[in-house]
């Protein structure tokens, strides 16, 4: 007998049971659920491995404590999974989302992203959303029967989180709801709330870690200010990073509280019955409009102190060229990639996507030993 994996749900939660499924058809599992096998397969792949190795905001060599792309996955998908509890939606497919968004990022973060994408303006342009859709549907090779994971429609959903009209036109249904103006279902939303939950409030902890930011430079952002005065009144003469970590646990659990009794409440509202009542229906899951404009001032306080700071700017900078100058080599002489790189006389749109997937794939250490290899001359 089959045990039901998702009894407890929310009648509007995603259930795998009656999933639009998987592209290509595979027997149901005795011991799990079709999304805790998501789940699994996006743990074991290649790309979530690599992630280890892939910048959050600090490069890995500048430091062996600040966050890279897999620890961030990792508490993004906690957070998603405290959400996902309390308001009875499926955790697991909440974990598989969270723990797949950032498959396809380029090394150094959004400004790998960006020079990639100025490269590829005139072959489709690059977005890391789209391609961790391509890592999960395509460029993973792990069964006999079929390229790529061969995940659950709401999971590979979930992680495109946006799209241009023109690029959904050509994804077939998983596109069809920017067309068509319909929601993902509340566990896509959820993850996509829990990102920003972990790197608004970790960038503050690893932005002050690097001494880049300061707790006085913070004071003017309230939502921290609020906590760090709560801290101070409840242990006095609390200082260092013990007091930060008070502060941005508190912070992180505001954040928590208000999106579930925000979130709960607009479901409630909106009489939703169902995933498909969910799709059609406005977003559901958010801040509350005070919690939402807290946020908001946390994160052009972020983008203005700690991703503009100037020795930010500078690996930045070495990061674009980075990517810029391998892009234009392996455009240029794509035998210098490995085979399953090259098209072999297909033509030059093909031949840059190729180009793109190899340094989308790349690490960050392993993309500046590439670049050495090509342009140091005492390198072999």
């Amino acid at each position: 007998m089959m045990t039901d994996f998702e009894a407890h749900l929310a009648p509007y939660a995603a259930r795998s049971t009656v999933s639009r499924g998987r592209h290509f058809a595979e027997s149901a599992s005795d011991t799990r659920s079709e999304f805790q096998r998501d789940r699994d397969r996006i743990i074991h792949c290649t790309a979530f491995r690599r992630l280890e190795y892939k910048t959050q905001v600090f490069v890995n060599h500048e430091g062996d404590l600040f966050r890279t792309r897999l620890t961030h996955s990792i508490e993004v998908a906690q957070i998603a999974r405290s959400l996902a509890r309390n308001l009875q939606l499926n955790e697991d497919l909440v974990e598989a989302i969270s723990l797949a968004h950032d498959l396809g990022h380029t090394p150094f973060g959004h400004a790998g992203q960006d020079a990639l994408n100025a490269c590829m303006k005139t072959y489709g342009g690059f977005e890391h959303n789209l391609q961790s859709l391509r890592v999960i549907d395509k460029l993973e090779q792990r069964y006999g029967a079929f390229d790529g994971l061969n995940l659950m429609f709401e999971t590979r959903e979930g992680v495109l989180k946006h799209c241009s009209l023109p690029n959904a036109e050509q994804l077939g249904e998983v596109g069809r709801r920017f067309i068509e103006r319909k929601q993902p279902s509340l566990e896509a939303q959820l993850a996509n709330l829990a990102d920003e939950i972990a790197y608004n409030n970790h960038d503050i902890d690893d932005g002050l870690r690097s001494g880049l930011l300061t707790t006085a430079q913070l004071d003017e952002v309230t939502l921290y200010a609020r906590y760090w005065s709560l801290v101070q009144k409840e242990f006095p003469g609390i200082q260092g990073r013990r007091a930060i970590n008070e502060t941005v646990r508190r912070m992180i659990n505001a954040l928590v509280v208000d999106l579930i009794e925000t979130s709960r409440a607009q479901i409630r509202d909106a009489g939703v019955k169902s995933i498909d009542d969910v799709r059609n229906s406005p977003a559901l899951i958010s801040f509350s409009d005070t919690m939402k404009q807290e946020a908001q001032a946390l994160k052009r306080f972020l983008r203005a102190n700690l991703y503009q700071h100037y020795v930010v700017n500078r690996m930045t900078s070495k990061a674009r060229r980075i990517v810029t100058d391998l892009f234009t080599i392996f455009l240029d002489g794509p035998q210098l990639m490995p085979p399953d790189y090259q098209t072999n006389g297909g033509n030059i749109d093909e031949q840059a996507r190729k180009v793109a997937d190899y340094i989308a794939g790349m690490t960050d250490r392993y993309a500046m030993r590439e670049y050495r290899r090509l342009f140091a001359v005492d390198e072999i």
